[in-house]
């Protein structure tokens, strides 16, 4: 696996050294490193293939919380069966998945978070593993590329963008980014949006961040057919709105934005292999 790429401005020795001495207590009282969050409705095999995933790490020291919205019995009959047992569950009707992330953010326990929804999986079974070695530098956040289907049928790697040009959008796939809790210890989901919501907590999260590491590693596969893609304009309206109200965005940038998004949905649609030459690297190892 190839070196970090520490692409903030350093975080202030103090802190660092604070974050340090909390997570030696949190490992001498038992707590994990990483929490590890799924949300879930109506979605068997989507929770099936995210158990599996986690079932396969070779690195196991992780909790798994999952925040059901009310589903039918099948979707639970799920963890009935052979494997991962999670270390919370909570289900009951909810306004949908940002109010189960953040009941079960609540509830979290390890130093870490990293919101696997259901259908998403791990890259690899070494993914956790090779991600621990990089969470003893103490990063505010951490995250890398996705596997995903552009729409052809060819899964391929979707690459990371800097932090820096999260003002277009979110700089991973939310299933590739990790998060410090004490970071987000007060942060919530706004419950305002129906899909953008993950890109305002991110947001958020990066201007309190003092250390930001990009890594060049495939973390995560993004699970086609989720509401991001289902309700993709509505997700571009939300995302206009929180460049002008979380960000600041002047609005013709931001209707500037909008379009080259709307533009490039269009070529998805028309020719993913097109689309996926301008934004992934290749197909999946």
């Amino acid at each position: 696996m190839a070196a970090a790429d520490p692409e903030h401005h350093d975080d202030p020795e103090p802190d660092r050294f604070q974050r340090r001495r909390h997570r030696g207590h949190q490992q001498l009282m038992g707590v994990p490193l990483l929490s590890i969050i799924t949300v879930v409705r109506d979605d068997p095999a989507g929770l099936a293939a995210t158990r599996d995933s986690l079932a396969a790490q070779v690195w196991q020291g992780f909790e798994w919380l999952v925040a059901d919205g009310g589903s039918c019995p099948a979707t639970l009959a799920v963890l009935n069966t052979p494997g991962p047992i999670p270390h919370w569950l909570d289900s009951r009707p909810d306004g949908g998945p940002f109010a189960g992330m953040d009941r079960a953010m609540a509830v979290a326990r390890g130093d870490y978070l990293l919101f696997l929804n259901a259908g998403d999986s791990l890259a690899d079974d070494h993914v956790l593993a090779d991600l621990r070695s990089h969470l003893t530098a103490c990063p505010d956040m951490l995250y890398g590329d996705s596997l995903e289907d552009p729409g052809d049928g060819v899964v391929r790697v979707k690459p990371s963008r800097h932090w820096r040009w999260a003002f277009y959008g979110m700089p991973a796939h939310h299933c590739a980014i990790l998060y410090h809790r004490i970071l987000v210890a007060d942060l919530l989901m706004d419950q305002g949006y129906r899909i953008a919501g993950d890109y305002a907590f991110t947001l958020a999260a990066l201007r309190r961040a003092a250390s930001v590491i990009r890594l060049p590693r495939v973390i995560a596969r993004f699970a086609p057919g989720g509401l991001s893609r289902r309700y993709a304009a509505l997700g571009r309206a939300e995302q206009f709105r929180i460049r002008r109200t979380v960000l600041g965005v002047c609005a013709t940038v931001a209707c500037t934005i909008w379009l080259l998004q709307i533009v490039a949905s269009v070529i998805r649609g028309i020719s993913p292999s097109g689309y996926a030459f301008w934004r992934f690297r290749g197909p999946a190892g």
